[in-house]
């Protein structure tokens, strides 16, 4: 089976109270445990808020990365499912989708050398 990457981008986590965001982090592990158990669930983390970005020729390396809250990355999983479809689907139980975040759904194409 195809493996696909879930990036999960916003949501208003930020603005949870203690017992909301703990409610939530509850859920999210429920879900990722239901996709291990069911054998979709490869690899995945929440990121941190820091990091570095580099960037062209020069390489220049600055503090990030930096985006509208929208937009900042705050994880990501990788699944395994039968195509797109199937992986968009099983990305409907994402947590995150609650506090109006969203899942961006990648194929990942193989690079056998």
């Amino acid at each position: 089976m195809p493996n696909f990457l879930y990036i999960f981008r916003g949501g208003a986590m930020g603005r949870l109270s203690p017992q909301e965001l703990q409610q939530q982090m509850q859920k999210w592990a429920a879900w990722v445990q239901q996709l291990r158990q069911d054998g979709h669930f490869k690899a995945g983390d929440p990121l941190e808020g820091g990091g570095k970005v580099v960037r062209g020729k020069k390489k220049a390396v600055t503090d990030g990365p930096y985006a509208e809250a929208k937009d900042l990355v705050g994880g990501y999983l990788l699944v395994e499912a039968r195509d797109l479809e199937h992986a968009t689907e099983l990305s409907r139980g994402c947590p995150g989708l609650e506090v109006e975040g969203t899942v961006e759904i990648r194929p990942i194409a193989s690079m056998s050398v």
